[in-house]
């Protein structure tokens, strides 16, 4: 059974096995700065190997935005995202956000629906 635990500030190594597991890649910058800023995020832990992350950015008020949510692909459908999500939401609420968004890719409309997000009109950018 998964261990989570809020604010856990992975060091470099950990969150760099996690995201390159998870997401095929190297993460693009250190993750500690941006964690700093942050108004929370939560880690999923088995046997201390962080197996699951998702990061709560915010705007300083009353937005908060889901982002960078990942579990290792050996532990999927387990319930752990969702698990990392339902504890987001709350956290977020905890910490004064008084809207959460979140952006995702269409195959994972179904989960994010399933935690309780609505569809919304928005936009996008590149800058790079």
């Amino acid at each position: 059974m998964p261990q989570y635990r809020i604010d856990p500030f992975p060091n470099e190594a950990e969150f760099d096995q996690l995201w390159r597991r998870a997401w095929s890649a190297p993460p693009t910058r250190p993750f500690a700065p941006i964690l700093q800023r942050s108004l929370g995020h939560l880690g999923a832990f088995e046997q201390d190997r962080l197996i699951g992350f998702v990061n709560i950015a915010w705007d300083g008020g009353i937005h908060a935005f889901i982002l960078d949510l990942c579990t290792d692909p050996d532990v999927q459908r387990r319930g752990i995202g969702s698990e990392l999500m339902r504890q987001a939401i709350a956290l977020a609420k905890d910490r004064g956000a008084e809207w959460l968004h979140a952006d995702f890719e269409p195959h994972l409309k179904a989960f994010y629906r399933a935690c309780g997000f609505r569809p919304s009109a928005a936009g996008i950018m590149n800058l790079g």
